[in-house]
């Protein structure tokens, strides 16, 4: 967590301590001529996809089926649209993983804490209680080295937790001059035992190694550190280079083999998405496959979930979204559904996205625009050779501006938002687009795209190229 500073469309520059930055973006100033005023229409809110009443959300945290509904909790300051130290745990529920009730707080600053940041939820298969895992900082020590402290659920309702002692910190050996970063703590369960993930990263002359250190408990209580669970120096760049630092790093089991994933950080800097895909045997992972998995601007912070039905998905942060003009920032990506491909890993929107479709709205070919009087749709497109899908306002902007353009042919698509250019490989069959408010949602098997865009009420679809896309509105 981490507070920013915009230096350009796009893009933010972060304070050295802490998490990625802004999720915002700069909002127009107000439309009219000189005299009367008119006021500037509100933008559509995302309907598909998770944001604050008000007030700045980042990482989603502890996405978990509890009790007939899941349970979202997630980085939250209520009095700013800006990233503050005194981040709480926010909370939100939903019975189909789209449509969300946000709730008070679930776990705030104090009781020794300062900010009470990232971090993981534990639940015992025999029923037991549930255990909240999270980083407290403080400013007097620093915001660069948490420690990672538990909470338990006061009831079954989950909306409010009761905080326990520091469980884990850093270990002896490692001078905290030498660490560069040390939080997130992420909680899983295997081989009989519960392992507790924690990331960050190592100083050095050549620019630092990625470092995940491991501790073991048999109970969610008492924790022994174990060792490194794997690390990776900055220089290295087989398959895809994963930074100096990372942070919220997810373990999981997925067809058969252990998937890594995490956000890459360098100071002053948040990057993308990475994954490696291996084998983890007795706190060690051997990563057999590195990879990038998201592209373009928005995605960071990426949450390991398990459906009512025992399917892996993630969920990711959704940067520049909103902002001080809507009285909110920040969003959540619709559900992604994980599957391997080999040692590939190959998201697609969550079957829950496809429960949300509201009805067609047709089919978009060469010469045959389509429009939507929705604010969210599911775009399924089929390119033919190079093929261009362009999303504009329902009604033709002033400066004929566009929503997005999407062009894709064999190898790449890429995406276009205002000047701004972002690229991602095409993989194998449709492009599915999910367009929802201010968010735009590019999947294929290749990768994912996530970028911000500007909100209307009505949308037009048109294709020119080759191909087809069919529009079903969501909502």
């Amino acid at each position: 967590m981490t507070s920013g500073r915009d230096v350009g469309p796009g893009r933010r520059e972060v304070g050295a301590s802490g998490r990625a930055g802004s999720g915002r973006r700069d909002a127009p100033g107000p439309a009219g001529k000189t005299g009367a005023m008119s006021p500037s229409p509100v933008p559509p809110r995302p309907l598909v996809h998770f944001a604050p009443r008000a007030g700045w959300v980042n990482d989603p945290l502890g996405l978990t089926w509890h009790d007939g509904r899941y349970h979202l909790f997630f980085q939250y300051v209520p009095d700013s649209t800006d990233w503050q130290l005194h981040c709480h745990w926010g909370h939100a529920t939903s019975e189909d993983l789209v449509h969300w009730t946000e709730h008070e707080p679930a776990l705030l600053p104090g009781d020794g804490d300062d900010g009470v940041w990232s971090g993981s939820i534990a639940v015992p298969d025999d029923g037991g209680a549930a255990a909240l895992f999270y980083t407290s900082v403080t400013a007097a020590a620093g915001l660069g080295i948490g420690r990672n402290r538990v909470a338990r659920p006061l009831d079954g309702s989950w909306t409010r937790w009761e905080k326990g002692p520091v469980v884990a910190e850093l270990p002896p050996g490692f001078a905290p001059e030498a660490v560069e970063a040390y939080r997130d703590p992420w909680v899983v369960r295997e081989g009989g035992a519960w392992w507790m993930v924690v990331g960050g990263g190592l100083r050095d002359e050549r620019g630092g190694t990625a470092t995940a250190w491991v501790y073991r408990s048999t109970d969610l209580e008492e924790w022994t550190y174990h060792g490194l669970l794997t690390t990776r120096h900055t220089t290295e760049t087989d398959g895809e280079w994963s930074g100096p630092v990372w942070e919220c790093p997810q373990l999981f089991p997925l067809d058969g083999s252990w998937v890594l994933t995490l956000s890459a950080w360098e100071p002053d800097h948040p990057h993308h998405a990475v994954y490696a895909v291996g084998d983890f045997a007795d706190g060690s992972f051997t990563a057999r496959r590195w990879s990038r998995l998201t592209y373009g601007p928005a995605y960071y912070a990426g949450s390991a979930f398990a459906d009512r039905d025992g399917r892996r998905g993630l969920i990711h942060w959704m940067r520049q979204v909103g902002g001080a003009a809507e009285g909110w920032a920040g969003a959540h990506s619709v559900p992604h559904l994980l599957r391997l491909e080999g040692d590939a890993l190959v998201c697609e929107p969550h079957p829950a996205v496809l429960a949300a479709r509201t009805g067609s709205l047709g089919v978009a070919t060469p010469g045959q625009d389509l429009a939507a009087a929705s604010s969210a749709v599911d775009v399924v497109w089929e390119p033919e050779g190079s093929s261009t899908l362009r999303v504009g306002p329902g009604s033709p902007a002033p400066d004929g501006g566009e929503v997005v353009v999407l062009e894709a042919d064999d190898t790449l698509v890429v995406a276009h938002v205002g000047a701004q250019r972002w690229e991602m490989p095409r993989g194998a069959g449709p492009v599915r687009v999910v367009l929802d408010g201010p968010t735009c949602e590019v999947f294929t098997t290749g990768g994912v795209m996530g970028v911000a865009v500007p909100a209307s009420a009505g949308l037009r679809v048109a294709v020119t190229g080759g191909g087809r896309a069919e529009v079903h509105a969501l909502g």
